[in-house]
């Protein structure tokens, strides 16, 4: 039989409250989120509009770029949803929205190490358009950009991938039971 711990002292307790509270100091940042959520909307918007507007002087050269200005703004707007909701969801509270039709299917199975995934999975996406951008535009680029672009698009996949391995490693046996 083992003996039960003993109780936390009331500095103790005081303490660990304080800490578990200070989650909450990120709620400012997550609603900053929210703000930064409506600037991108606004800014994908006026994209739009620009490229209906000019779509008659355009070549097609410059419909595809602005085409990929939009789906860039539309990526980094899922990063953002993905952290503000992971985020939120994983180290502030619970969203309780269990009920809801339009729940991300992804909410059910958050957590720290599958949210790190897939921010990295969504960096190198957003990424990826970048690198298509300076590819459709590469002769009016100089070329050491395009080699910078080359790289950390590279540094970006590495990361991923180590990120992968080592959620691999530490969560190999928890996650087989999913």
């Amino acid at each position: 039989m083992n003996p039960l711990p003993p109780a936390p002292s009331s500095k103790t307790a005081f303490l660990s409250q304080l800490i578990f509270f200070s989650r909450w100091l990120q709620l400012p940042i997550y609603l900053g989120l929210i703000v930064i959520q409506g600037i991108y909307s606004y800014k994908f918007l006026k994209s739009l509009w620009a490229l209906i507007s000019n779509l008659q002087t355009m070549d097609e050269n410059a419909i595809m770029l602005s085409v990929l200005s939009l789906i860039d703004v539309v990526m980094i707007a899922n990063l953002l949803i993905m952290v503000l909701i992971g985020g939120y969801e994983t180290f502030v509270s619970r969203l309780n929205v269990n009920d809801h039709p339009d729940q991300p299917e992804w909410l059910h199975h958050v957590n720290a190490s599958v949210l790190k995934v897939k921010l990295s999975m969504a960096i190198i996406s957003i990424s990826s358009i970048h690198l298509l951008q300076t590819f459709i535009n590469a002769a009016n680029l100089p070329e050491h950009q395009i080699k910078w672009q080359l790289l950390l698009h590279f540094v970006f996949l590495l990361s991923a991938v180590a990120i992968a391995w080592t959620d691999r490693i530490v969560y190999g046996t928890a996650h087989k039971a999913h």
